[in-house]
């Protein structure tokens, strides 16, 4: 199934979030309105809201608080790209200019904050103190991961398990807590850890893939700068794969690139991994995040459903942006 199939089993669902997402975005303060409308309407996949449709719809749910609870995934994670692009110093997402770049850090992060304090606002109305868990959790973790990425920039020295810690807290926790949304709102605790199994794999594979693209990706295409990681001095796993296993002359510039150089020496780093075996190596490791994910749902009936939930762990491996 492709993404637009996917999307067309539950098109009402969507819309009616889509809709509430920007009802609920209104402020009587009307930066808040154009920032967050620019970073909400800007082209994003809306993956993570998808997934908490999906996996309500998996787990038999027939009310409307999984609509809300997707509203408020992807009001945490607009939240946390205003943040993360300026704590990246970041010009370009998504093909157009980061809010930071228009209005300028402050704004930026004030506008995060509100998304924030909205989506906490937002989470309690279906009365459910387990989402309330979950969700405070997660958000917890998030901002954690971000803190542990910032320790490890400029370190070349950081390790494989290092950064698998950082991509599970920063990107797999929302996931995690996307789908787990599902088995809370239908009543069926029983589907809770399938579903956080489902999720935290995913959201390792959609990582992972992001990680590789950063260095084989068309910018244009991609949507935002190629070699932002190496720019901010990340040490993601295409890197760290060649400061493991590759010679001594390519350890020593991908060394200095994280260190200090950076962008400086792009072109020399993207030969680098391009030829050896990083790409590859990254892959592998994220399509056997996709196959675990699918493995978790082996307690789920065949349905349209399951078949859409499985084809977004492959397509979250298989995309070129």
């Amino acid at each position: 199934m492709t993404l637009s199939d996917i999307q067309k089993l539950i098109q009402d669902d969507i819309q009616a979030t889509d809709a509430l997402i920007l009802e609920r975005l209104a402020s009587d303060v009307v930066l808040i309105n154009q920032i967050g409308h620019y970073i909400v309407n800007s082209g994003g996949k809306r993956l993570r809201p998808l997934l908490v449709l999906l996996s309500a719809k998996a787990c038999g749910y027939e009310g409307t608080d999984h609509r809300l609870m997707a509203a408020v995934i992807e009001f945490i994670h607009t939240s946390t790209l205003l943040h993360d692009d300026v704590v990246d110093e970041s010009d370009t997402r998504r093909g157009n200019k980061t809010a930071n770049e228009v209005w300028g850090n402050a704004a930026s992060v004030l506008v995060g904050d509100f998304l924030y304090s909205r989506s906490f606002e937002m989470m309690v109305e279906p009365g459910i103190m387990k989402i309330m868990e979950v969700m405070s959790e997660a958000t917890n973790v998030i901002a954690a991961g971000e803190v542990l990425q910032l320790l490890n920039c400029h370190d070349a020295d950081t390790t494989q398990e290092r950064y698998l810690e950082v991509i599970h807290r920063k990107t797999a926790k929302l996931f995690e807590a996307a789908t787990q949304m599902g088995p809370i709102l239908a009543e069926k605790p029983e589907l809770e850890e399938a579903f956080v199994l489902y999720g935290r794999h995913i959201g390792a594979a959609f990582q992972l893939i992001d990680d590789a693209l950063d260095y084989m990706a068309d910018e244009t295409e991609l949507g935002k700068n190629i070699g932002d990681d190496l720019a901010e001095g990340k040490p993601t796993l295409p890197l760290i794969y060649v400061l493991e296993n590759g010679n001594e002359a390519e350890k020593d510039i991908i060394r200095r690139a994280i260190e200090s150089e950076g962008i400086a020496l792009l072109k020399e780093v993207t030969e680098i991994i391009q030829h050896s075996g990083a790409i590859e190596y990254t892959t592998r490791l994220a399509a056997a995040e996709a196959e675990k994910a699918k493995q978790a749902l082996d307690v789920l009936n065949n349905s349209p459903i399951k078949e859409a939930l499985l084809s977004l762990a492959d397509l979250a491996v298989n995309r070129t942006h």
